[in-house]
């Protein structure tokens, strides 16, 4: 994959005041189908970001992250009271750490495999917990459990945010955004950043370095579970009900595909991926009940024609003007 330069990422950074700018402003031009749809790829871009801090940064091809994302989003619903609404206070540090809990217990197993074996052991602890919620009461079946009525962050008797208000729950989404955007940032240059970076260039020389390589990546593993319950903490908000397929090994799929469509190793890669993913998903299922074959043929040609994915699109094209400018010169 190509190298993303200092002055490449700083240049992609002056963009980010802009487009947070946008963002901001959407909800007072853009219909409700579009807040709602801009609110949906925010929350698949905190989605991806997660699964990209294994993938991207620390080399650790997760075929489970959906598990993550749907036990936070479960956690939610059964969490809700039935006819009131629930506490932001509580479900919202429940859901992420559920998800990170359930993060550890898998890493505790998975990290000692590695390669093949790791996608394939991460792929069968989703499908464990997929089915546990698919064959249970506890999960509703395939029919899923719904969240009647949308949690409110109170302090005291007034009312702060109500996230069966669409405008609040854009606001929300978007706050989470710019935080989990943030604090990706600053962990990836903390030290725990830099050795996860070093364990995915070469875990051996880590190994005989000292470090302890597997904590690292149980660190790596949690951090990215508790993101991944963030997500799936605002996807059940949204939708109001939660299903056990949230959970499956296509969802795991899906957003292992946004992070390769945007570039693996940046989490701009993972915004642009989730972006174009969720809107390709829009635009094709309207046309077509096989929108899957057309994804799969737009995949196929990034892959092919982008190694860096769609990231480094702006890059290839300055290369090529810069070098056809020489040669005409």
């Amino acid at each position: 994959m190509p190298r993303i330069t200092p002055a490449a990422a700083k240049k992609a950074r002056n963009y980010l005041p802009l487009i947070l700018l946008v963002l901001a402003l959407f909800p007072v031009f853009g219909s409700s189908y579009y807040n709602e749809l801009l609110a949906k790829i925010m929350i698949m871009t905190i989605f991806a970001m997660s699964l990209d801090l294994l993938v991207g940064f620390t080399g650790l091809v997760s075929f489970g992250h959906a598990a993550f994302f749907g036990v936070a989003a479960y956690s939610v619903v059964l969490l809700s009271p039935k006819y009131d609404p629930a506490s932001l206070w509580l479900v919202l540090p429940a859901a992420v750490l559920t998800g990170a809990a359930v993060a550890f217990v898998v890493g505790l197993f998975v990290l000692r495999t590695k390669g093949i074996y790791f996608i394939m052991v991460t792929l069968a602890f989703a499908q464990m917990i997929y089915f546990v919620f698919h064959d249970s009461p506890l999960g509703g079946g395939s029919d899923g459990v719904f969240l009647n009525v949308k949690p409110e962050l109170r302090i005291g008797e007034t009312l702060l945010l109500d996230l069966g208000s669409p405008m609040h729950f854009y606001y929300v989404v978007l706050a989470a955004l710019v935080v989990c955007y943030v604090f990706l940032r600053v962990l990836l240059r903390s030290p725990l950043g830099h050795a996860l970076a070093g364990i995915k260039s070469n875990e051996h020389r880590m190994l005989s370095l000292g470090f302890p390589v597997f904590l690292y990546k149980l660190a790596g593993f949690v951090t990215a579970g508790g993101l991944a319950g963030l997500a799936g903490f605002l996807s059940a908000c949204q939708f109001g009900f939660v299903t056990p397929e949230i959970m499956s090994w296509h969802q795991s799929g899906n957003v292992l595909l946004m992070v390769i469509l945007g570039g693996l190793g940046t989490l701009n890669g993972a915004a642009i991926g989730a972006f174009a993913f969720v809107v390709l998903q829009e635009v094709f299922s309207a046309v077509t009940k096989h929108w899957q074959f057309l994804m799969g043929a737009v995949i196929v040609t990034v892959v092919m024609a982008l190694p860096g994915g769609l990231s480094s699109l702006p890059r290839r094209l300055k290369g090529l003007l810069i070098g056809g400018g020489n040669q005409n010169g």
